[in-house]
């Protein structure tokens, strides 16, 4: 998603490409990194589930991010925002899933 999400801000206005365009790309990307991370700290559950919370708020600030791009249509596809929004929840629900799963079957 990181990646449809980088390629989509490369189509909005110039103006936006440095301001909004700039957050979601960070927002986007750092959802896999932050799991990423988190995984290298798994042996320590409260910490893995900690930065699995953090990935968990950058999806949050992703759909921020591309609500604030549609509602100033600067995203004027209403079609590549819903895709977007949906993909988002999508991935927060398999995060918040993950937390649950570490959380009740974590072992240190």
């Amino acid at each position: 998603m990181a990646a449809e999400i980088h390629k989509m801000t490369l189509s909005l206005p110039k103006f936006e490409m440095f301001e909004e365009g700039s957050q979601i790309r960070k927002s986007s990307k750092s959802i896999k990194s932050t799991i990423v991370e988190g995984f290298g700290r798994r042996r320590y559950k409260r910490e893995f589930i900690k930065f699995l919370t953090y990935a968990l708020s950058s999806c949050d600030e992703t759909v921020d991010h591309l609500y604030t791009l549609y509602e100033t249509k600067s995203l004027n596809d209403k079609e590549s925002y819903k895709y977007f929004c949906e993909e988002c929840d999508h991935l927060g629900r398999m995060i918040s899933n993950f937390i649950k799963s570490v959380d009740s079957g974590h072992r240190t």
